[in-house]
């Protein structure tokens, strides 16, 4: 590696830079062979001088020996001038060691003229352990390397290796490797409810009967404890058929017209609903007018509706709504009357979205399933008062599943329909009423329970527990009531799975279907 040929260049550079008393044992390794000479010479030249001054006497001229000698000395002092030149200054070294770390005449430091006990070098050579490195020829006593550049000891080995004073190498503490991040898991739980037709017209039955009794409490309609499970929803659905206004009159042909104070919204609140369905054949009762009236009404109100609008990219786009961090779509549209007195919205007119054709319906609920984590389609459809499924309700279902619904929960027949699982997705042909007249008739609050964990990853819907429980009751003499026996709960329950496609519903109410 590079960093380790650096510190090879920089130990022989260290070498032949170094002078006398740098590294604090009084000389160098240069120093020392330098010495040698001196010395070895210093003996050759006796032996000449004494072997010339044997030749004298007897010869009493200068002879070869002599000439040896004076050649000796003469490259002697030459090798001693060379060695000294060609040594250029450690300035590193002078700025630590200070003009006063000179060599005495035996090659050592004196002892008190080191540096201070930050800087100086013990006896083995080494720095302050802040600065060092060991003898593999890492960093010098002024903490730099090649004299040009310093080094950080953090920096010296590579991102996976770490090497030692051998100049090997061993695995280091952090491989460099980026750590994986550590996923959040954060798990989630919530439900989403659903009930039928419920009037809050001033004109029928219900608001009538709570007139006759002088009460304005809701809970003298619907059971208590049925209003407790609705507002237990993280979101609760109803279908609002019937119009909000003072205004409009009656369609002058159509039997059966809704109408009620714009203050009876007053009654959704107290029934914790979220969302309520328009597309249906009872929000054009008494004429436009009345119709506006109920957009507004509920706009005032801030309760979303779904299925009408002012026009038909109003009526037909999807109902958005978040709960625990997930977006539920709602998308509506209805197929109910045989004669039509209610209106589809137009580019310039107001109305529902209808399905009696589904082309336009699948499109909105292709575009909520971009969208949403989860997609409710809300159909109103079916032949009112028959459990028996219309074929355009099973092929339409389906459809709907296959385009990117999550659940189809129908509406309209005024009782209760089959349950279906199609592609592993609950199908409810039909909630019934919920508190629409004062017929007998058998009910239900649904409830999608939906739970699960969620990471960063991944979080959506798609691996989600996903479990539908019926809470079972009966309409009757204009109450609502929650089912609260087991025989009275269980014929209910018993029922609807034997008019039901594929499914087993257990004692409390929790529906398996075909891919349970």
């Amino acid at each position: 590696m590079s960093l380790i040929n650096r510190n090879d260049d920089h130990m022989k550079y260290q070498q032949q830079t170094s002078e006398p008393g740098s590294d604090g044992t009084g000389r160098t390794l240069f120093d020392g062979i330098r010495r040698g000479k001196i010395w070895l010479g210093g003996l050759a030249l006796a032996g000449l001088v004494l072997a010339g001054a044997v030749n004298a006497v007897y010869a009493g001229n200068p002879g070869p020996v002599e000439s040896a000698v004076a050649k000796t000395a003469e490259q002697t002092a030459s090798g001693q001038q060379e060695a000294g030149s060609a040594a250029p200054k450690n300035t590193d070294t002078q700025k630590t060691t200070g003009t006063s770390q000179k060599a005495d005449a035996a090659g050592k430091t004196d002892a008190s003229k080191q540096t201070d006990a930050s800087k100086q070098t013990d006896a083995a050579g080494k720095t302050d352990a802040s600065k060092q490195t060991d003898a593999a020829g890492k960093t010098d006593a002024t903490g730099k390397n090649d004299g040009s550049k310093q080094t950080d000891t953090s920096k010296q080995t590579d991102a996976s290796k770490q090497t030692d004073t051998s100049g090997k190498s061993e695995p280091s503490g952090d491989t460099g490797t980026p750590k994986a991040v550590e996923e959040k898991v954060q798990k989630y739980d919530f439900t989403l409810g659903f009930a039928g037709d419920i009037c809050l017209g001033d004109n029928y039955i219900p608001m009538q009967h709570l007139a006759a009794i002088g009460s304005d409490d809701i809970s003298d309609g619907i059971d208590p404890r049925y209003i407790e499970i609705m507002k237990g929803m993280d979101l609760m659905w109803i279908n609002n058929e019937f119009v909000y206004s003072r205004r409009g009159e009656p369609l002058p042909t159509k039997a059966w017209t809704f109408c009620g104070d714009p203050d009876n919204v007053r009654y959704l609140k107290d029934l914790g609903v979220d969302i309520v369905g328009l597309a249906n054949n009872h929000t054009f009762d008494f004429g436009e007018v009345s119709f506006m009236d109920t957009l507004e009404t509920l706009e005032k109100a801030q309760i979303p509706y779904v299925g009408a609008g002012r026009d038909i990219k109003q009526a037909a786009a999807p109902v958005y709504l978040e709960t625990n961090g997930f977006k539920i779509a709602y998308v509506a549209a209805s197929r109910a009357e045989y004669t039509i007195y209610t209106p589809e919205a137009t580019e310039t007119e107001p109305g529902i979205l209808w399905c009696y054709d589904y082309t336009r319906f699948l499109e909105s609920i292709r575009e909520a399933a971009e969208n949403a984590d989860y997609v409710i389609a809300l159909p109103h459809w079916g032949v009112e008062h028959s459990t028996v499924l219309e074929d355009e309700q099973i092929y339409g279902a389906h459809a709907m599943i296959d385009a990117g619904a999550d659940a189809v929960i129908g509406a309209h027949p005024h009782i209760l329909q089959g349950i279906e699982y199609y592609e592993g997705k609950p199908i409810l042909y039909s909630l019934g009423n919920f508190w629409f007249d004062d017929y007998d008739i058998d009910t239900l609050v649904a409830e999608l329970h939906i739970k699960g964990e969620k990471t960063d990853k991944d979080s959506s819907l798609k691996k989600a527990d996903i479990e539908l429980k019926l809470y079972p009751g009966t309409q009757s003499g204009v109450y609502t009531a929650l089912a609260d026996t087991e025989e009275w709960k269980s014929n209910i329950l018993q029922y609807l799975e034997g008019i039901s496609v594929n499914v087993d519903i257990d004692d409390e109410g929790v529906v398996h279907g075909d891919s349970d």
